[in-house]
């Protein structure tokens, strides 16, 4: 392995974990019947808090070669996280860890961890140059539970300090890792043991930085007594102390410790606690952020103790963890929601700056059509399984293009096309797929009653598209039924963690095409508190209305995912000059067309003129052919 050739803001070395978190809150972890899964692990929470407030985070540790292990590392590399140094382990599995909420409490898990790919870490897989690109290294206390993580650790922490880096230290202690207690037992705290306060002692003069809870602060320095713990670990080492002190906040002591006085207290204001669990992997993050860019230890325990809040008030423990955006608000705004999980912005502001996938240009292949293929296949003759195929030789071509080209996806339904969505699940392509019942006016729904039900059931991976028929001079009844089922949409998505494209067609029932209108309807939306990720929009020549709708998504939510223009069959050579105008505005990503570039191969293969491979190579043609228009296209700023 090399160094990193960027300096890191932090390198964290340790545990690493996939946790399963039961979603009936309030029961015994025994009941539970489903769990939602996130990556877990004190240093790999840190490193996603830290990544996730801007710093430049890095993580040592080993997963196994197996489909948990690559969660683990696509999540991290999602969040921003450097995992050049993460090492896949061939003979052991990743660890897990089940985990309930029983009440504010009682927060039951079990620790599946028995030899574990991260505690087979050794000393000769830290990298000197890596350790040295870095302005800290956070060490954890599991990983000093047996001899070989902890020669590990401290080898890491020893290159740091020759390096003139700084050392952090989570005491991170929890009695059963290390061998005191059942496995029952993973939800205990604290049990006295002379020997691992021995073990610590010897850390304790290597660090720079130390936290930890009061019990953690128990352990470390061999008394139940908190300050008398504080002074005592004092004697052997001169970092900064930080003492998490839960409701109470936090103190920070730079120096002696004589009372509570001694210290900088940064209180916190009164709020739900839903989740302890991780908790202090969140503060430790938010501390990082202020510690490491020189703001003051009293911003960075402002910081830490605000990250802290929104992670007990929040359903797992790397999730629930803020973006700086977020941080900001809630420090600058405050809420006024007791349960921080139930404000709004708060609520946005995570969603939209945390996303799964940020995308810069989409470029989607929609074949989700159903009715119009219906009719074709009636008028052909051919049977209800030649749309299927057919669609499967769309997926084809698509795949054709996305070799050589960024940003590809698809539009497609599981009623007619349902090989090529699953396909597309390996693929990597950006995949939409419908809600809306096709062709039907008033709007009307292909799922149900229950819509969070079936979204949970999708791949996290698919966004939920609604075709929305709608115009502001419809009649007041429709417009409302259509705004009640949107909101419905739009709510079960979030609950199941789905993005939504919300299509805006106002050319329904015959009329024509009003550009005017659509701004208004955007703003309507976003007026009863509803935030589509995307936008896809009628193809309107005219670069004053892409701009006006790009004003009003940034005005509204500057996090979007942006807008993408759908064809409406219109030629090739006329959509050219809509990406002219649609490119004036930066909101604009790309395109969602379908008919322009199937639909003449759709009418020749089914009436038998063409074979599949020509279908799928006119379809690729057409597409690749919209891509090279989208991107020669010059933005149009008249």
């Amino acid at each position: 392995m090399t160094g990193s050739c960027s300096e890191l803001d932090v390198i964290c070395i340790g545990r690493s974990s996939v946790d399963l978190y039961g979603t009936q809150v309030g029961g015994r972890l025994e009941d539970m019947t489903s769990f939602d899964k996130y990556i877990g692990g004190s240093p790999t929470n840190i490193a996603v808090g830290a990544a996730r407030l801007g710093l430049n985070a890095a993580l040592i540790t080993r997963v196994g070669d197996e489909h948990m292990g690559r969660f683990i590392k696509e999540q991290l590399t999602r969040e921003g996280v450097d995992i050049s140094h993460l090492i896949t382990d061939p003979d052991r599995l990743t660890a897990l860890v089940l985990l309930g909420i029983r009440n504010s409490e009682q927060f039951p898990l079990i620790f599946v961890r028995e030899n574990c790919a991260d505690m087979a870490l050794h000393k000769d897989e830290i990298d000197p140059a890596f350790i040295a690109s870095a302005k800290a290294v956070v060490v954890t206390g599991t990983h000093f539970s047996t001899p070989q993580v902890a020669a590990a650790s401290t080898y890491a922490m020893q290159l740091a300090r020759g390096a003139g880096r700084k050392v952090v230290f989570d005491i991170d202690y929890r009695p059963n890792l290390w061998a005191l207690g059942g496995h029952g037992d993973g939800e205990d705290r604290f049990r006295e043991s002379a020997f691992v306060t021995a073990h610590l002692t010897q850390i304790l003069p290597l660090c720079d930085l130390i936290v930890g809870t009061e019990e953690e602060w128990h352990i470390a320095g061999g008394s139940t007594d908190t300050l008398t713990a504080l002074r005592t670990a004092r004697q052997h080492s001169d970092a900064i102390f930080v003492c998490k002190r839960g409701a109470m906040g936090c103190v920070v002591f730079e120096a002696g410790i004589q009372d509570w006085d001694s210290g900088i207290s940064a209180p916190v204001r009164a709020i739900e606690v839903y989740n302890v669990l991780g908790a202090g992997d969140g503060f430790m993050a938010g501390f990082l952020r202020g510690w490491l860019r020189d703001e003051g230890v009293e911003t960075a325990a402002l910081y830490a103790n605000t990250c802290g809040a929104l992670a007990v008030s929040r359903h797992g423990c790397a999730p629930s963890y803020p973006s700086y955006p977020e941080l900001r608000h809630l420090i600058d705004n405050g809420s006024d929601q007791f349960a921080l999980r139930k404000d709004p912005a708060l609520n946005q502001l995570h969603w939209s700056t945390l996303r799964r996938t940020r995308h810069h240009q989409l470029f989607a292949f929609a074949f989700d059509h159903r009715h119009q293929f219906d009719r074709l296949a009636e008028q052909t003759g051919r049977d209800k399984a030649a749309i299927g195929r057919f669609k499967a030789l769309a997926y084809q071509a698509a795949m054709a293009v996305a070799g050589d080209q960024d940003g590809v996806g698809i539009l497609v339904d599981d009623e007619q096309g349902q090989q090529a969505l699953h396909q597309s699940a390996d693929s990597g392509l950006w995949t939409g797929r419908p809600v809306e019942a096709s062709g039907v006016y008033p709007l009307a729904l292909n799922i149900g009653p229950d819509i969070g039900t079936h979204l949970a059931e999708w791949p996290v991976t698919q966004t939920v598209k609604l075709l929305l028929p709608y115009r502001m001079d419809d009649p007041a009844d429709r417009r409302a039924d259509a705004d009640q089922l949107l909101a419905r949409v739009y709510d079960a998505c979030r609950t199941a963690g789905r993005e939504l494209l919300v299509e805006i067609i106002t050319s329904h029932s015959g009329q024509p095409v009003a550009p005017d209108q659509i701004p208004a309807i955007m703003a309507h939306i976003y007026s009863r508190g509803l935030y589509p990720d995307w936008w896809k929009l009628e193809p309107v020549d005219g670069a004053a209305f892409w701009q006006q709708c790009g004003d009003l998504v940034r005005a509204h939510d500057c996090y979007a995912q942006g807008i993408i223009v759908l064809g409406k069959q219109m030629p090739a050579a006329q959509l050219s000059s809509v990406f002219a105008a649609a490119k004036s505005d930066p909101m604009v990503k790309g395109f969602a067309i379908g008919r322009t570039i199937f639909w003449g191969p759709a009418e020749d293969w089914f009436a038998h003129r063409i074979d599949d491979n020509t279908a799928i190579d006119q379809m690729a043609a057409g597409f690749a052919g919209l891509i090279e228009a989208w991107q020669a296209a010059c933005p149009d700023n008249r």
